[in-house]
């Protein structure tokens, strides 16, 4: 047997993430191994519509931080060196500094509310274990949205669990409690017929 095959993988760092193009952008953190992120275009579309109703919501009021796709966060106390990336992430105010946010390299603050956008190439198994984690890390909403069944399940820190679907109005108690957004906003795409 050749001593290529007989060597051990490479562990990667948190800081082995910062080094890489785009900062790792397309890389979570497990374990000490990479792994890839690969978001379908109907789910980066759908998680900029969450985007934006959150920041809306939140901008309006001044009342917290609203961080897209793409923030890098390490703030798992069973695991200090693994990095996840939410689809969008909310931080109420007071929770995250401006100073924080100049000097954090990932974010060590666990988000208030977090969003995962399911990708057709995502196993219910990995989202199921993103939810936990974030949870277990201190989250007390995730919503896991699903843009092909136009569903959105809302997990809180109490236990309880909402499905809303596409006739519902989607809220964010007890993160957000006067946020309201009509679920279908969430998954409507454009058409030549909106133009008109």
């Amino acid at each position: 047997m050749s001593a290529t095959l007989d060597a051990p993988a490479r562990k990667f760092t948190p800081d082995d993430l910062l080094r890489m193009p785009d900062r790792g952008k397309w890389f979570e953190l497990v374990d000490g191994e990479l792994k890839e992120l690969n978001m379908s275009l109907l789910s980066s579309f759908v998680a900029g519509l969450v985007y934006y109703s959150l920041q809306s919501h939140v901008q309006s009021r001044q009342i917290g931080w609203v961080f897209p796709e793409g923030t890098s966060f390490r703030c798992f106390p069973d695991a200090p060196d693994k990095v996840r990336r939410a689809d969008t992430a909310f931080h109420a105010l007071g929770r995250l500094t401006p100073s924080q946010a100049v000097a954090e390299r990932h974010c060590t603050v666990v988000p208030d509310l977090v969003v995962e956008v399911v990708s057709p190439n995502d196993s219910a198994n990995d989202v199921n274990t993103k939810r936990i984690e974030w949870q277990t890390a201190g989250a007390q909403l995730v919503w896991v949205v699903h843009p092909v069944q136009q569903t959105i399940h809302a997990y809180r820190a109490d236990g309880t669990v909402r499905l809303f679907g596409a006739a519902d109005t989607l809220t964010a108690e007890p993160v957000l409690p006067e946020f309201r957004v009509a679920v279908a906003d969430l998954f409507r795409l454009p058409s030549a017929a909106d133009a008109r």
